[in-house]
C-alpha cells in the first residue's frame, strides 16, 4: 500500500514509518522539516507540511491508500507565547479532524489516529486536564470523519520507550547520561507509576490496526505496568551501574510533575484487552529490550 505517515519525522511516527516500509509498503513521511541526516528515515519519501497550518488538503493527500496520523499536539508543541488551551483546541479539536476529512475526500481507505491512553485508562482525569480533553477530542473527532470506504481507527498508547536509529531524543539521551553518572541529579525516582510500551510494540499495533482494526474503534494498547522506580532502574541496569534507585515523594527534574497527569505518587495501571492485543498482533514484555536499545544508541 501507499502510506502517508503524518508526523513521520518524529519518534513514534518515524518508527512506525520504518516498520511499515520493512513490511513492503511504499511509505512517505511528513514534517515541518525533513528528517535529520544519518537516519534511515531519509530513505523514505518526504512531504513537507504542517497540519496545524492546514497544509494537508484533499489534493495533497490524493493517491495515498492509507494514512497514519502521528502528529497530535501535546504540551511540548505549544509555541512560546501562545495560550495553552487555545493552541491545543486549534491543533487537536480543529486542525486534526480536518486532516481526516481531507483524507476521506482524497480517497484514502484506512487511517490511524495515534492518540493518548489517558482518556481510556484514567477517565477520571479528563475533567481537570485541558491536554487530556484535547486528546479525547482528537480521538473522537477523527473517528467521526469515518464513512463508507474510509475506515478511521484510534490506537491510544501509554508512556512510550524506544529509539529510531540516528534520531536524537531530548527525553532518552538525558536518561542515559544520568544513569552513567554524567548529570548531577540525585539517584532517586518519584513515587507512582504507569503503563509503558516499546516503540516496536506500538508500530506492530499500528500495522495490525491498518490491516485488521475495526472501523471506528479506539484501541487502548499497552504493555507493562511499572513503578517509576522500576522503569528508571532499567536504564541503570542497562548501562551496567551498581546504583539501586530509591523512591522519593519528590519531583525528579527528568520527569517533572507536569508530565505526570495522574499526580506524583499515583499509578495508572491496566491490562490491555487480550482479544484486542491478539487482533492487532503486537508483542508484550518488550520494555527492557527497548531500554537496552536506547542505551546502545545514546550511550
Amino acid at each position: 500500500m501507499k502510506v502517508l505517515v503524518i508526523g513521520g519525522t518524529g519518534a513514534l511516527g518515524g518508527h512506525a514509518a520504518l516498520h511499515l516500509a520493512r513490511q513492503g509498503h511504499d511509505v512517505t513521511i511528513t514534517g515541518r522539516s525533513s528528517a535529520p541526516q544519518g537516519t534511515p528515515l531519509t530513505g523514505l519519501g518526504f512531504l513537507k507540511g504542517d497540519y496545524v497550518a492546514g497544509d494537508f488538503t484533499a489534493a495533497t493527500l490524493s493517491g495515498f491508500d492509507w494514512m497514519v496520523f502521528a502528529a497530535g499536539n501535546d504540551p511540548r508543541h505549544v509555541p512560546e507565547g501562545e495560550d495553552f488551551g487555545a493552541w491545543l483546541k486549534k491543533a487537536n479539536h480543529e486542525a486534526l479532524p480536518a486532516v481526516f476529512a481531507a483524507a476521506r475526500e482524497a480517497g484514502v481507505s484506512r487511517a490511524i489516529q495515534l492518540g493518548s491512553f489517558y482518556p481510556q485508562a484514567a477517565p477520571e482525569l479528563i475533567a481537570g486536564n485541558v491536554y487530556i480533553q484535547s486528546r479525547l477530542a482528537a480521538c473522537q473527532l477523527a473517528r467521526n470523519e469515518g464513512a463508507e470506504g474510509f475506515d478511521v481507527i484510534s490506537v491510544n498508547a501509554p508512556f512510550m520507550v524506544g529509539a529510531v536509529p540516528g534520531l536524537p531524543s531530548a527525553i532518552f539521551e538525558p536518561y542515559v547520561a544520568w544513569a552513567k553518572g554524567q548529570i548531577p541529579i540525585p539517584f532517586f525516582a518519584p513515587t507512582g507509576g504507569t503503563n509503558f510500551m516499546s516503540f516496536r510494540s506500538l508500530s506492530e499495533a499500528i500495522e495490525g490496526a491498518l490491516l485488521r482494526g475495526e472501523p471506528g474503534k479506539a484501541y487502548l494498547v499497552g504493555d507493562e505496568n511499572l513503578t517509576f522506580r522500576e522503569y528508571f532502574q532499567l536504564f541503570f541496569d542497562a548501562v551496567g551501574s551498581d546504583v539501586k534507585l530509591e523512591e522519593r515523594d519528590e519531583e525528579l527534574p527528568l520527569l517533572p510533575d507536569v508530565a505526570i497527569p495522574q499526580g506524583r505518587g499515583n499509578t495508572i495501571s491496566y491490562e490491555p484487552d487480550a482479544g484486542e492485543t491478539a487482533l492487532l498482533g503486537y508483542r508484550r514484555g518488550d520494555v527492557a529490550a527497548a531500554v537496552a536499545e536506547i542505551v546502545a544508541q545514546y550511550g
